[in-house]
Parts: structure tokens; C-alpha cells; sequence
């Protein structure tokens, strides 16, 4: 195992707590402060290994989940499949993220969000996904260990695509589809980890196992 490392990157480039180019997002994070006062409320920030060399790009927080607790796919149904398979695979410590400060570390892994601020309907505006990827831009750019990128559903995967300035219809978004990148990184796609997905079995637990599985086959 690589040594672990739970520090950030720099803030000033890679997450603003204050930011509020988002009108329509800022707006909407106030109203969900005033009915939930204890949640996080803010851009919520990657969480992992500084180093890493495999990072997990999702869509957003959810309302219930990274936008209460503050990390990534915590505190909701998006989280236990993720968090879950991570471990069977040596990339978390526990199998579960319950709370920001319960312990859990992530080893050799990243996790971080293509739109920073919960949106409505959890629906970013395409504007607001613009905006917001020079956050991504920055995390890929400043990250020289990083091997594999992980995108969960078609607007993370889109993000990914859009931050590293590459044409969309030259990689085309597909359940466990792998596009080698002109810097020779591996970018895989995976259906998001949603309620939906899970529930209808769009995606199961074994069709996961299977990307992750492939993931870390890459790695080693």
C-alpha cells in the first residue's frame, strides 16, 4: 500500500468554501441553511489521498448527504455502494462513510464532485457546470501521480472530458467503457451510484465490483 495522505490540495485554486459565482446555487444553499441550520451548506471539497493515483468524480452533492455532512457520497443512499466496494478493494479503511470526522480513510484514492454546490432537483444549469469546471481543471492539472479517473454517470463524465479540453463525440460516454487520454491517463466511465440506478438494478453491486475490480487491475 502507498502511504497515505488525508492533507488537501492548495485551497486557493482547487475550492473556494466562499465561493458564490453560482447565483441560482448560492441562492438555493441559503434556503436549504435556514430549514437545515447544522448542514454543511457550503462547496463541499474532495476527500482522499492528496497523491493519489485513482479519482472518483461524481455530479453533485446531495441534498442529504456531502451538502449535510460536508464529504463526498456521505450521509445518503449514494454513498454505501461506493464506499462499500472501495473497501473491498483496499481503497478505504472502512466500509462505510457515515460522518466527516468518523475515521475513514482513503488510501491511494480521491474522491471529488464535477459541480462543487448542491443543486436544485440536483440539476446543475449548464452554465453553472462551466463555472465550476475550472475547479476540476485544477485537480486534474495539479495531480502528476494520478493514473486513473473514475467518472460516475454521463454529466461527470462530460466534466471530465470538458476540463482536460477534449471533444465530447471522440469519447462518448458507456457503462464500463475505458478511453486512454492523449496524456496516457485512463479515464472509465460507470453508472452513477444513485438511489435510482441501484434500486431499478442499472447498476448492481457486482457490475461495480467488475469497474473497480478493472481499476485496480490498472493500478497494480
Amino acid at each position: 500500500m502507498r502511504a497515505r495522505a488525508e492533507s488537501g490540495l492548495p485551497v486557493d485554486a482547487a475550492y473556494d468554501a466562499g465561493c458564490r459565482r453560482c447565483s441560482r446555487l448560492a441562492g438555493f444553499l441559503d434556503e436549504v441553511k435556514a430549514r437545515h441550520p447544522d448542514y454543511f451548506c457550503k462547496p463541499v471539497p474532495a476527500f482522499g489521498d492528496a497523491r493519489a493515483r485513482f479519482l472518483i468524480v461524481g455530479l453533485a452533492p446531495g441534498l442529504h448527504g456531502a451538502n449535510a455532512t460536508g464529504r463526498p457520497f456521505t450521509g445518503d443512499w449514494c454513498g454505501p455502494l461506493l464506499y462499500s466496494a472501495l473497501h473491498r478493494f483496499g481503497f478505504a479503511s472502512r466500509p462505510a462513510s457515515v460522518a466527516a470526522d468518523d475515521g475513514l480513510v482513503l488510501d491511494d484514492c480521491r474522491i471529488t464532485n464535477a459541480v462543487k454546490c448542491l443543486p436544485p432537483q440536483n440539476k446543475p444549469a449548464l452554465d453553472e457546470m462551466r463555472r465550476c469546471a475550472s475547479y476540476l481543471a485544477w485537480e486534474l492539472s495539479h495531480a502528476p501521480e494520478l493514473r486513473v479517473i473514475l467518472a460516475l454517470g454521463t454529466i461527470a463524465h462530460q466534466s471530465v472530458i470538458e476540463a482536460l479540453g477534449l471533444p465530447r463525440r471522440e469519447h462518448p460516454f458507456g457503462h464500463h467503457r475505458r478511453h486512454v487520454l492523449p496524456d496516457g491517463r485512463i479515464l472509465v466511465n460507470s453508472y452513477h451510484v444513485s438511489r435510482y440506478n441501484t434500486q431499478t438494478h442499472r447498476l448492481t453491486e457486482a457490475m461495480f465490483d467488475a469497474v473497480l475490480e478493472d481499476i485496480r487491475s490498472l493500478l497494480d
